[in-house]
């Protein structure tokens, strides 16, 4: 196992970001069976999506860590946005670890872009495996996921659409294979605000954890600070959440949570008794491919 040092403080992305890949695989974090979906139309007063500024693909902000939200789920009552559980982790680069892996407490404010109103984390993938003394080498390493409650007088300023692409139009069943589409929205803030940079298209690698993570190689690639955007597979369901940057094998490419797999653990063992669901968007998915219009 191999482990680059995080030496990127300067714009404080995201202590953490930094991760040990299996099988020899030097990575860096950037950063279903059961689980339903809810349709924004359903929603608890939702914004249009012109109008919206709370929606996947805004920037959240953890104890100064820079990060990017990917889709917004509801319980049938709260709503949340969904970003990757190493967000809001405590130790160094080395600690890759989710069963191990130090992290703020649930409970812990978290600054949305678009809000008028600190949320706070609910929902840590990280906290729950450590709780429940998880074995699954697979989960430990892959399960990067975590839920950051909306105040709800932001509820109204939110909308479930991914901004460019559209959808999601439901959570993907069975991942992905090699050579497939995928597209993605990353909101990092050394992108300085350039909105031809943030979305992505791309393509499969290959998949690993027993369908915990997707490799991904997309135009551009996910670089910090895009930690738990999220991604779309080619008929615009929600397949994942950015988790690392992979240095070898294949550098540039990308780790990609399984959102199945992470939304069957919250609704298992994280306690959400199934109610826990991805909201579709109301904006039709559109699958663009770059090159990307300036003004998307």
């Amino acid at each position: 196992m191999t482990a680059v040092p995080d030496t990127d403080r300067t714009p404080r992305l995201r202590r953490g970001l930094l991760r040990a890949g299996l099988a020899g695989a030097a990575v860096l974090t950037l950063g279903l069976a059961a689980t339903g979906t809810a349709a924004a139309q359903d929603g608890p007063g939702f914004a249009p999506a012109d109008t919206a500024t709370v929606h996947p693909g805004v920037m959240t902000e953890t104890d100064g860590g820079q990060c990017t939200a990917n889709f917004v789920f509801t319980d049938g009552g709260a709503v949340f946005l969904g970003q990757a559980a190493h967000c809001a982790g405590t130790g160094g680069s080395t600690e890759v670890n989710g069963c191990e892996a130090g992290s703020l407490p649930l409970g812990t404010p978290v600054d949305v872009e678009g809000a008028q109103n600190p949320g706070r984390l609910v929902y840590s993938s990280w906290l729950t495996m450590q709780e429940r003394g998880e074995t699954d080498p697979d989960a430990c390493q892959y399960n990067d996921f975590a839920l950051v409650e909306l105040s709800p007088a932001d509820v109204a300023r939110t909308n479930p659409s991914v901004p460019f692409h559209g959808g999601p139009t439901g959570v993907d069943p069975d991942g992905v294979g090699a050579g497939e589409v995928v597209f993605g929205y990353g909101n990092s803030s050394l992108r300085q605000g350039v909105r031809a940079l943030k979305p992505k298209t791309g393509t499969t690698t290959g998949t690993q954890g027993n369908g915990w993570t997707h490799l991904v190689a997309t135009v551009t690639p996910g670089i910090p600070g895009d930690s738990g955007s999220g991604y779309l597979s080619a008929d615009g369901r929600a397949l994942g959440l950015l988790s690392t940057l992979n240095l070898l094998p294949a550098a540039g490419t990308n780790g990609v949570s399984d959102l199945r797999h992470v939304l069957d653990y919250a609704n298992g063992p994280g306690g959400y008794d199934g109610a826990l669901r991805l909201v579709t968007g109301d904006r039709p998915f559109t699958p663009n491919l770059v090159p990307l219009d300036p003004g998307a």
